[in-house]
């Protein structure tokens, strides 16, 4: 099954690692070190939203991905992929 993470992009969600609350990595230090490293470790990264619109960070086998769409809603388009 596939995963909308806005605009015109759709990924497998066998491929998604992590979906990560940019807010939460904005207010702990500890979030936010793993999130520098995540980020310095990966060169493809895509950015779907507008700058400063960022709400969540999609982290794949091969891509870092940047989208306007709040964590809640990717966890629940990902949840109903899942279970059809």
């Amino acid at each position: 099954m596939y995963l909308h993470l806005g605009g015109d992009v759709l990924i497998k969600t066998d491929e998604v690692v992590a979906i990560i609350d940019l807010e939460v990595t904005k207010i702990d230090h500890i979030n936010h070190r793993s999130f520098d490293t995540i980020k310095e470790n990966n060169n493809n990264i895509c950015y779907i939203s507008e700058p400063g619109r960022e709400k969540t960070l999609v982290v794949t086998i091969n891509n870092l991905y940047y989208s306007p769409i709040s964590t809640n809603t990717l966890y629940k388009r990902s949840s109903s992929s899942l279970a059809l």
